[in-house]
Protein backbone atom coordinates (compact mmCIF):
# COMPACT_ATOMS: atom_id res chain seq x y z
CA UNK A 1 0.00 0.00 0.00
CA UNK A 2 1.54 3.25 -0.98
CA UNK A 3 1.07 6.30 1.20
CA UNK A 4 -1.81 7.49 -0.66
CA UNK A 5 -3.92 4.27 0.22
CA UNK A 6 -6.59 3.62 2.24
CA UNK A 7 -6.95 4.46 5.86
CA UNK A 8 -9.06 3.88 8.87
CA UNK A 9 -12.37 5.80 8.77
CA UNK A 10 -12.09 8.84 11.13
CA UNK A 11 -15.23 8.19 13.34
CA UNK A 12 -17.02 10.78 15.25
CA UNK A 13 -17.39 9.03 18.65
CA UNK A 14 -19.80 10.88 21.46
CA UNK A 15 -17.39 9.11 24.41
CA UNK A 16 -13.68 8.00 25.17
CA UNK A 17 -14.99 4.17 25.71
CA UNK A 18 -16.59 4.18 22.05
CA UNK A 19 -13.61 4.81 20.98
CA UNK A 20 -12.15 2.35 23.06
CA UNK A 21 -14.68 0.26 22.02
CA UNK A 22 -14.06 0.89 17.98
CA UNK A 23 -10.50 -0.15 18.65
CA UNK A 24 -11.39 -3.19 20.18
CA UNK A 25 -13.58 -4.59 17.31
CA UNK A 26 -10.55 -3.29 14.64
CA UNK A 27 -8.14 -5.19 16.16
CA UNK A 28 -10.99 -8.29 16.43
CA UNK A 29 -11.43 -8.15 13.22
CA UNK A 30 -7.92 -7.97 11.95
CA UNK A 31 -6.87 -11.16 14.19
CA UNK A 32 -9.99 -13.13 13.91
CA UNK A 33 -12.42 -11.88 10.78
CA UNK A 34 -10.40 -10.62 7.86
CA UNK A 35 -7.64 -13.28 7.25
CA UNK A 36 -10.24 -15.97 6.85
CA UNK A 37 -13.08 -14.14 5.33
CA UNK A 38 -12.14 -15.18 1.72
CA UNK A 39 -11.83 -18.80 2.36
CA UNK A 40 -14.55 -19.01 4.39
CA UNK A 41 -17.31 -17.45 2.00
CA UNK A 42 -15.73 -19.30 -0.75
CA UNK A 43 -16.45 -22.67 1.29
CA UNK A 44 -19.78 -21.60 2.55
CA UNK A 45 -18.70 -21.62 6.31
CA UNK A 46 -20.78 -20.07 8.82
CA UNK A 47 -18.39 -18.73 11.54
CA UNK A 48 -20.26 -19.98 14.45
CA UNK A 49 -16.73 -19.54 16.69
CA UNK A 50 -16.59 -15.76 15.72
CA UNK A 51 -20.20 -15.22 16.99
CA UNK A 52 -19.00 -17.43 20.34
CA UNK A 53 -16.13 -14.79 21.06
CA UNK A 54 -18.23 -11.86 19.84
CA UNK A 55 -21.12 -13.01 22.51
CA UNK A 56 -17.99 -13.25 25.12
CA UNK A 57 -16.59 -9.96 24.46
CA UNK A 58 -20.14 -8.20 24.37
CA UNK A 59 -20.31 -7.22 20.83
CA UNK A 60 -23.62 -9.01 20.59
CA UNK A 61 -25.16 -6.98 23.65
CA UNK A 62 -24.33 -3.27 22.58
CA UNK A 63 -27.37 -1.56 22.34
CA UNK A 64 -29.07 -2.87 25.08
CA UNK A 65 -29.36 -2.00 28.39
CA UNK A 66 -26.92 -2.91 31.29
CA UNK A 67 -29.36 -4.21 33.51
CA UNK A 68 -30.40 -7.13 31.21
CA UNK A 69 -26.66 -7.97 30.29
CA UNK A 70 -26.61 -5.54 27.11
CA UNK A 71 -23.93 -2.99 26.89
CA UNK A 72 -25.84 0.29 26.77
CA UNK A 73 -24.11 1.67 24.19
CA UNK A 74 -26.44 4.61 21.47
CA UNK A 75 -26.84 3.19 18.39
CA UNK A 76 -24.93 5.77 16.97
CA UNK A 77 -22.24 3.46 18.52
CA UNK A 78 -23.79 0.39 17.70
CA UNK A 79 -24.03 0.95 14.15
CA UNK A 80 -20.01 2.14 13.37
CA UNK A 81 -19.32 -1.28 15.34
CA UNK A 82 -21.54 -2.99 12.92
CA UNK A 83 -19.94 -0.91 9.53
CA UNK A 84 -16.77 -2.10 11.12
CA UNK A 85 -17.33 -5.46 11.10
CA UNK A 86 -19.57 -5.84 7.64
CA UNK A 87 -16.13 -3.91 6.10
CA UNK A 88 -14.41 -7.26 6.92
CA UNK A 89 -17.04 -10.06 6.49
CA UNK A 90 -20.50 -9.12 5.50
CA UNK A 91 -21.84 -12.74 7.08
CA UNK A 92 -20.38 -11.49 10.64
CA UNK A 93 -21.52 -7.78 10.11
CA UNK A 94 -25.32 -8.64 8.83
CA UNK A 95 -25.48 -11.81 11.20
CA UNK A 96 -24.70 -9.44 14.53
CA UNK A 97 -27.85 -7.00 12.90
CA UNK A 98 -29.96 -9.76 12.76
CA UNK A 99 -29.31 -11.24 16.33
CA UNK A 100 -29.41 -7.77 16.97
CA UNK A 101 -32.89 -7.51 15.72
CA UNK A 102 -33.80 -11.38 17.08
CA UNK A 103 -33.94 -9.85 20.41
CA UNK A 104 -35.57 -6.54 20.29
CA UNK A 105 -39.12 -8.14 20.83
CA UNK A 106 -38.30 -9.44 24.08
CA UNK A 107 -36.13 -6.33 25.15
CA UNK A 108 -38.70 -3.90 23.94
CA UNK A 109 -42.26 -5.43 24.73
CA UNK A 110 -41.33 -8.73 26.95
CA UNK A 111 -42.06 -8.48 30.33
CA UNK A 112 -39.80 -7.94 33.65
CA UNK A 113 -40.05 -11.57 33.86
CA UNK A 114 -39.43 -12.50 30.39
CA UNK A 115 -36.46 -9.79 30.19
CA UNK A 116 -34.85 -11.39 33.41
CA UNK A 117 -35.06 -14.84 32.28
CA UNK A 118 -34.13 -14.81 29.03
CA UNK A 119 -32.15 -11.47 28.07
CA UNK A 120 -28.74 -12.57 29.30
CA UNK A 121 -28.25 -15.50 27.82
CA UNK A 122 -29.76 -13.92 24.49
CA UNK A 123 -27.27 -10.94 25.04
CA UNK A 124 -24.49 -12.53 26.27
CA UNK A 125 -24.63 -16.47 26.63
CA UNK A 126 -23.30 -17.29 23.45
CA UNK A 127 -26.90 -18.04 21.71
CA UNK A 128 -27.58 -16.62 18.43
CA UNK A 129 -30.70 -15.42 17.26
CA UNK A 130 -32.84 -15.04 13.98
CA UNK A 131 -36.02 -13.11 12.61
CA UNK A 132 -39.06 -14.74 11.62
CA UNK A 133 -41.44 -12.50 9.90
CA UNK A 134 -41.39 -13.72 5.92
CA UNK A 135 -42.95 -16.14 4.35
CA UNK A 136 -43.20 -17.99 0.76
CA UNK A 137 -46.22 -16.63 -0.02
CA UNK A 138 -45.80 -12.97 2.62
CA UNK A 139 -42.82 -10.86 1.56
CA UNK A 140 -43.23 -7.56 1.39
CA UNK A 141 -46.74 -7.99 2.12
CA UNK A 142 -45.80 -9.00 4.99
CA UNK A 143 -48.90 -9.00 7.07
CA UNK A 144 -50.11 -11.43 4.88
CA UNK A 145 -48.48 -14.14 6.49
CA UNK A 146 -50.24 -17.29 7.29
CA UNK A 147 -48.15 -19.27 10.04
CA UNK A 148 -51.03 -20.01 12.76
CA UNK A 149 -50.65 -20.11 16.24
CA UNK A 150 -53.18 -21.59 18.04
CA UNK A 151 -53.89 -22.02 21.45
CA UNK A 152 -55.41 -24.38 24.19
CA UNK A 153 -55.01 -23.39 27.81
CA UNK A 154 -51.13 -22.03 28.06
CA UNK A 155 -49.47 -23.45 25.10
CA UNK A 156 -49.54 -22.47 21.71
CA UNK A 157 -49.07 -24.78 18.98
CA UNK A 158 -47.29 -23.15 15.77
CA UNK A 159 -48.27 -24.49 11.91
CA UNK A 160 -47.18 -23.17 8.82
CA UNK A 161 -43.45 -22.17 7.19
CA UNK A 162 -41.00 -19.27 7.27
CA UNK A 163 -38.80 -18.19 4.26
CA UNK A 164 -35.47 -16.44 4.14
CA UNK A 165 -34.40 -16.60 7.57
CA UNK A 166 -31.22 -16.03 8.17
CA UNK A 167 -29.48 -18.17 10.47
CA UNK A 168 -32.05 -20.83 10.00
CA UNK A 169 -31.70 -24.26 11.23
CA UNK A 170 -28.73 -23.09 13.18
CA UNK A 171 -29.98 -20.02 15.46
CA UNK A 172 -30.57 -21.17 19.29
CA UNK A 173 -33.70 -19.21 19.32
CA UNK A 174 -36.30 -17.13 16.91
CA UNK A 175 -38.38 -14.38 17.20
CA UNK A 176 -41.35 -15.89 14.90
CA UNK A 177 -44.73 -13.57 14.18
CA UNK A 178 -47.69 -15.86 13.62
CA UNK A 179 -50.96 -15.38 12.84
CA UNK A 180 -53.34 -15.71 15.87
CA UNK A 181 -56.56 -14.08 15.01
CA UNK A 182 -58.39 -12.83 11.48
CA UNK A 183 -56.89 -11.46 8.51
CA UNK A 184 -54.68 -8.66 8.29
CA UNK A 185 -51.60 -6.42 10.54
CA UNK A 186 -53.80 -6.94 13.83
CA UNK A 187 -54.58 -10.73 13.88
CA UNK A 188 -50.75 -11.11 14.58
CA UNK A 189 -48.58 -12.22 17.86
CA UNK A 190 -44.90 -12.58 18.77
CA UNK A 191 -43.31 -15.63 20.17
CA UNK A 192 -39.95 -17.02 21.29
CA UNK A 193 -39.21 -20.25 20.05
CA UNK A 194 -36.24 -22.38 21.08
CA UNK A 195 -34.36 -23.30 18.60
CA UNK A 196 -34.52 -27.15 19.16
CA UNK A 197 -38.20 -26.87 19.59
CA UNK A 198 -39.79 -30.69 18.64
CA UNK A 199 -41.67 -30.16 15.20
CA UNK A 200 -39.17 -27.57 13.94
CA UNK A 201 -37.28 -28.27 10.80
CA UNK A 202 -35.20 -26.43 8.37
CA UNK A 203 -34.98 -26.81 4.96
CA UNK A 204 -31.46 -26.79 3.10
CA UNK A 205 -29.94 -23.52 3.46
CA UNK A 206 -30.96 -21.53 -0.05
CA UNK A 207 -28.17 -21.47 -2.97
CA UNK A 208 -26.98 -17.75 -2.93
CA UNK A 209 -24.92 -15.47 -5.43
CA UNK A 210 -23.42 -14.15 -2.37
CA UNK A 211 -23.20 -14.18 1.37
CA UNK A 212 -22.56 -17.74 1.19
CA UNK A 213 -21.44 -18.19 4.38
CA UNK A 214 -24.21 -16.70 6.05
CA UNK A 215 -27.04 -19.98 5.89
CA UNK A 216 -30.59 -18.80 4.78
CA UNK A 217 -32.93 -21.18 4.85
CA UNK A 218 -36.72 -21.84 5.16
CA UNK A 219 -38.12 -23.48 8.47
CA UNK A 220 -41.38 -25.83 9.04
CA UNK A 221 -43.29 -25.77 12.40
CA UNK A 222 -45.11 -28.43 12.27
CA UNK A 223 -47.19 -28.84 15.20
CA UNK A 224 -43.81 -26.64 17.04
CA UNK A 225 -45.81 -26.46 20.87
CA UNK A 226 -44.19 -22.58 22.94
CA UNK A 227 -45.41 -21.96 26.40
CA UNK A 228 -48.22 -18.94 27.26
CA UNK A 229 -45.10 -17.87 28.69
CA UNK A 230 -43.01 -17.06 25.34
CA UNK A 231 -45.74 -14.76 23.89
CA UNK A 232 -44.08 -11.32 23.39
CA UNK A 233 -46.50 -8.47 23.87
CA UNK A 234 -50.41 -8.69 23.90
CA UNK A 235 -52.16 -11.03 21.42
CA UNK A 236 -52.92 -8.99 18.24
CA UNK A 237 -49.58 -6.89 18.77
CA UNK A 238 -47.01 -8.34 16.86
CA UNK A 239 -47.11 -6.98 13.60
CA UNK A 240 -46.63 -3.44 15.56
CA UNK A 241 -43.69 -5.23 17.29
CA UNK A 242 -42.34 -6.70 14.13
CA UNK A 243 -42.40 -2.89 12.23
CA UNK A 244 -40.43 -1.60 15.87
CA UNK A 245 -38.00 -4.16 15.31
CA UNK A 246 -37.68 -3.33 11.27
CA UNK A 247 -36.85 0.47 11.79
CA UNK A 248 -34.01 -0.47 14.07
CA UNK A 249 -32.82 -3.35 11.47
CA UNK A 250 -33.01 -1.17 8.72
CA UNK A 251 -30.60 0.86 10.68
CA UNK A 252 -28.31 -1.98 10.70
CA UNK A 253 -28.66 -3.03 7.14
CA UNK A 254 -27.69 0.79 6.45
CA UNK A 255 -24.52 0.73 8.40
CA UNK A 256 -23.64 -3.04 7.03
CA UNK A 257 -23.65 -0.95 3.53
CA UNK A 258 -21.37 1.44 4.16
CA UNK A 259 -19.15 -0.86 5.48
CA UNK A 260 -19.34 -3.00 2.43
CA UNK A 261 -19.04 0.19 0.49
CA UNK A 262 -15.73 0.93 2.35
CA UNK A 263 -14.18 -2.17 2.03
CA UNK A 264 -14.73 -1.84 -1.70
CA UNK A 265 -13.20 1.50 -2.05
CA UNK A 266 -9.95 0.53 0.27
CA UNK A 267 -9.65 -2.24 -2.02
CA UNK A 268 -9.96 0.18 -5.26
CA UNK A 269 -7.88 2.80 -3.89
CA UNK A 270 -4.81 0.40 -3.15
CA UNK A 271 -5.33 -1.17 -6.48
CA UNK A 272 -5.19 1.47 -8.46
CA UNK A 273 -2.13 3.73 -6.54
CA UNK A 274 -0.16 0.82 -6.88
CA UNK A 275 -1.09 -0.23 -10.00
CA UNK A 276 0.96 1.25 -13.32
CA UNK A 277 0.03 1.95 -17.15
CA UNK A 278 1.99 4.26 -19.42
CA UNK A 279 4.54 4.70 -16.83
CA UNK A 280 2.35 5.98 -13.60
CA UNK A 281 -0.07 4.89 -11.36
CA UNK A 282 -3.79 5.04 -13.23
CA UNK A 283 -4.91 6.94 -10.30
CA UNK A 284 -3.21 9.56 -11.95
CA UNK A 285 -6.13 9.50 -14.43
CA UNK A 286 -8.25 12.05 -14.03
CA UNK A 287 -11.35 9.75 -15.29
CA UNK A 288 -10.29 6.90 -12.94
CA UNK A 289 -10.15 10.03 -9.90
CA UNK A 290 -13.50 11.06 -10.60
CA UNK A 291 -14.68 7.96 -10.06
CA UNK A 292 -13.13 7.57 -6.88
CA UNK A 293 -13.94 10.91 -5.62
CA UNK A 294 -17.85 10.13 -6.55
CA UNK A 295 -17.20 6.59 -4.67
CA UNK A 296 -15.55 8.55 -1.35
CA UNK A 297 -18.67 11.03 -1.55
CA UNK A 298 -21.33 8.36 -1.69
CA UNK A 299 -19.90 6.83 1.34
CA UNK A 300 -19.62 9.62 3.23
CA UNK A 301 -22.86 10.52 2.48
CA UNK A 302 -24.27 7.37 3.60
CA UNK A 303 -22.56 7.24 6.56
CA UNK A 304 -24.00 10.81 7.39
CA UNK A 305 -27.06 10.08 6.55
CA UNK A 306 -27.65 6.70 9.06
CA UNK A 307 -26.14 8.44 11.97
CA UNK A 308 -28.09 11.28 11.45
CA UNK A 309 -31.33 8.69 11.79
CA UNK A 310 -29.27 6.97 14.73
CA UNK A 311 -29.24 9.97 16.76
CA UNK A 312 -32.49 10.93 16.35
CA UNK A 313 -33.16 6.96 17.54
CA UNK A 314 -31.50 7.56 20.52
CA UNK A 315 -33.12 10.77 21.25
CA UNK A 316 -36.06 9.32 21.35
CA UNK A 317 -37.64 10.96 19.05
CA UNK A 318 -39.49 9.39 15.50
CA UNK A 319 -36.96 7.71 13.14
CA UNK A 320 -38.70 5.96 10.29
CA UNK A 321 -38.30 8.08 7.72
CA UNK A 322 -34.91 8.37 8.06
CA UNK A 323 -34.78 4.61 8.63
CA UNK A 324 -35.95 4.26 5.48
CA UNK A 325 -34.14 6.67 3.60
CA UNK A 326 -31.14 5.60 5.16
CA UNK A 327 -31.47 1.80 4.31
CA UNK A 328 -32.44 3.14 0.91
CA UNK A 329 -29.30 4.99 0.18
CA UNK A 330 -26.39 3.44 1.74
CA UNK A 331 -27.56 -0.01 0.09
CA UNK A 332 -28.21 1.78 -3.50
CA UNK A 333 -24.64 3.25 -2.81
CA UNK A 334 -22.83 -0.10 -2.25
CA UNK A 335 -23.99 -1.32 -5.34
CA UNK A 336 -22.76 1.52 -7.30
CA UNK A 337 -19.96 2.10 -4.99
CA UNK A 338 -18.81 -2.25 -5.30
CA UNK A 339 -19.81 -2.17 -9.17
CA UNK A 340 -17.31 0.84 -9.62
CA UNK A 341 -14.79 -1.05 -7.82
CA UNK A 342 -15.12 -3.61 -10.15
CA UNK A 343 -14.30 -1.29 -12.69
CA UNK A 344 -11.70 0.43 -11.51
CA UNK A 345 -9.74 -2.88 -11.20
CA UNK A 346 -10.51 -4.01 -14.41
CA UNK A 347 -10.34 -7.92 -15.22
CA UNK A 348 -8.47 -8.18 -11.58
CA UNK A 349 -11.92 -6.81 -10.01
CA UNK A 350 -13.75 -9.69 -11.98
CA UNK A 351 -11.62 -12.21 -10.76
CA UNK A 352 -12.10 -14.33 -7.10
CA UNK A 353 -8.52 -13.36 -6.29
CA UNK A 354 -9.36 -9.94 -5.18
CA UNK A 355 -12.31 -9.70 -3.05
CA UNK A 356 -14.18 -6.73 -5.16
CA UNK A 357 -16.60 -9.28 -6.91
CA UNK A 358 -17.39 -10.41 -3.41
CA UNK A 359 -18.25 -7.25 -2.07
CA UNK A 360 -20.49 -6.46 -5.31
CA UNK A 361 -22.35 -10.14 -4.94
CA UNK A 362 -23.18 -9.04 -1.24
CA UNK A 363 -23.93 -5.69 -2.16
CA UNK A 364 -27.24 -6.97 -3.88
CA UNK A 365 -28.45 -8.36 -0.87
CA UNK A 366 -28.62 -5.42 0.81
CA UNK A 367 -30.90 -3.99 -1.68
CA UNK A 368 -33.34 -6.74 -1.01
CA UNK A 369 -33.12 -7.90 2.96
CA UNK A 370 -35.45 -6.30 5.32
CA UNK A 371 -37.63 -4.67 2.91
CA UNK A 372 -37.00 -4.15 -0.66
CA UNK A 373 -35.44 -0.69 -1.99
CA UNK A 374 -38.64 -0.42 -3.08
CA UNK A 375 -40.78 -1.09 -0.22
CA UNK A 376 -38.37 1.94 1.47
CA UNK A 377 -39.19 3.92 -1.29
CA UNK A 378 -43.12 3.80 -0.61
CA UNK A 379 -42.24 3.83 3.70
CA UNK A 380 -41.06 7.44 3.01
CA UNK A 381 -43.50 8.63 0.46
CA UNK A 382 -46.21 7.75 3.12
CA UNK A 383 -44.50 10.09 5.17
CA UNK A 384 -44.07 13.12 2.68
CA UNK A 385 -47.54 12.75 1.14
CA UNK A 386 -49.56 10.33 3.12
CA UNK A 387 -50.96 6.79 2.64
CA UNK A 388 -51.88 5.71 -1.11
CA UNK A 389 -55.11 6.56 -2.03
CA UNK A 390 -56.83 3.09 -3.45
Amino acid sequence: MTDHGPRPVERQLPTEEARDLISLVRDLVQREIAPTAAEEEDAGHFPREVFGLLSASGLLALPYAEESGGGDQPYEVYLQVLEELAAARLTVGLGVSVHTLACHAIAGYGTKEQRRTHLPAMLGGGLLGAYCLSEPAAGSDAAALRTRATRVGDTWTIEGTKAWITHGGIADFYTVLARTGGEGAHGITAFLVPGDAPGLTAAPPERKMGMKGSPTAQLHFDGVEVADARRVGDEGQGFAIALSALDSGRLGIAACAVGVAQAALDQALSYTTERRQFGRPVADFQGLRFMLADMATQIEAGRALYLAAARLRDAGRPFAKQAAMAKLFCSDAAMRVTTDAVQLMGGYGYTADFPAERYMREAKALQIVEGTNQIQRMVVARHLAGPESG
